[in-house]
């Protein structure tokens, strides 16, 4: 059941000329939020269903912030090297 849903999901973004790299982010990106949500917020948690360490989930939600705050990262301000 999941796979026929997911095949049918495929088949709209390659027709939508949606890119692989863009599908990938995307995709990683809800399932992190949905994991987050489930866990109400809470990273430790969180990290363990995704079989990720902490700390890499914080930097990629760090990273979907700037993201959803800049626009997909595309005119973000350059931090300064101190």
């Amino acid at each position: 059941m999941m796979r026929t849903g997911l095949e049918l999901l495929i088949d709209e973004m390659l027709e939508g000329q949606i890119l692989l790299d863009e599908a990938i982010c995307e995709f990683e990106k809800v399932y992190i939020k949905k994991a987050l949500a489930r866990h109400k917020q809470h990273l430790s948690k969180s990290a363990v269903v995704l079989g990720l360490h902490r700390n890499t989930l914080a930097k990629r939600v760090a990273t979907y912030d700037r993201q959803d705050r800049y626009g997909n990262g595309a005119h973000r301000p350059k931090r300064s090297k101190r």
